[in-house]
């Protein structure tokens, strides 16, 4: 008998044609207005995850802006998304030779009808390929193991339905010496370290490392902390356009002190070079 045919593969996704980027889509109303229809597959409990509302709104600039790719975006979250409808707004701040400056808030309607802001950032985009070749550097990446020796979402329990859709549209696989907390072990560390991609295949770009830098655990877990961790505000700088590969991300948190905490992150590409940083406060849930 002839072999039985093995079964075909999923086509990798590709930048431009992906579930990230058909749930960062937004349809432009009139200049500087978008809708957008939040997907519920990249929340937390019933949270839309705040990296990949950076990414609504980054997506949002980069139309209304001159220059496509961000350099640095500040957000602020004054309120909890929610999936569903919802309308960014842009304003273009300044426009040069080589960056431009704008800033975009979102908003959805409360229960009421009543129209809520939900975030609003300020950034500045430039041409990432005009960037010079030269770096001068102490950083170094992370050294974890590697990634056939980490552990993903899909190698603990099953989590409770709709706890955490946004871990089926990942590829993350965390640092055992990270994992503590999912054994009920903290170590007593501010650390979180996995590598990071999106699970349908498509490499990183500038956007998606919006993304990147809030998708892992919250550090607070490994501090004995458990609970929710909601961003107050986020700033990221994107250095450089990120190689094809899995990303390796670090995150650690020094100081937690009156229910707040900050969590400084590391974005990591395929050749070794540091793509991303970022620094968000969130605040801590103690009880």
């Amino acid at each position: 008998m002839p072999e039985a045919a093995s079964a075909p593969t999923a086509p990798q996704a590709t930048i431009g044609d992906s579930e990230f980027d058909r749930d960062t889509a937004l349809t432009r109303r009139e200049p500087g207005v978008y809708d957008i229809d939040l997907s519920a597959g990249w929340t937390i409990i019933s949270a839309v995850n705040g990296g990949y509302l950076l990414a609504v709104l980054g997506r949002a600039l980069a139309d209304a802006l001159p220059h496509a790719d961000p350099f640095t975006i500040s957000a602020h979250y004054l309120t909890a998304s929610q999936p569903g409808p919802a309308v960014v707004r842009t304003d273009v701040v300044r426009t040069g030779r080589t960056l431009s400056t704008g800033q975009a808030s979102l908003f959805q309607r409360d229960e009421q009808g009543r129209e809520v802001e939900r975030i609003r950032v300020l950034a500045s985009y430039g041409d990432l390929d005009s960037l010079p070749d030269d770096v001068r550097t102490t950083a170094k990446p992370p050294a974890f193991p590697p990634m056939e020796h980490c552990f993903g979402p899909q190698d603990g329990p099953a989590p409770v339905d709709g706890s955490s859709a946004i871990a089926d549209r990942l590829m993350l696989k965390l640092d055992p010496s990270t994992l503590g907390w999912a054994l009920g072990q903290p170590s007593g560390k501010g650390e979180m370290r996995a590598w990071f991609g999106l699970a349908d295949g498509r490499d990183a770009d500038p956007l998606s490392l919006l993304l990147a830098v809030d998708a892992l655990p919250p550090t607070a877990f490994e501090i004995g902390i458990s609970g929710w961790v909601p961003t107050v505000e986020l700033t990221v700088h994107i250095r450089c356009r990120p190689a094809p590969g899995p990303l390796r991300v670090s995150i650690t948190t020094r100081n937690l002190a009156g229910g707040f905490l900050e969590e400084d992150a590391e974005v990591w590409d395929s050749a070794d070079r540091l793509v991303a940083q970022s620094r968000q406060l969130a605040r801590a849930r103690l009880s």
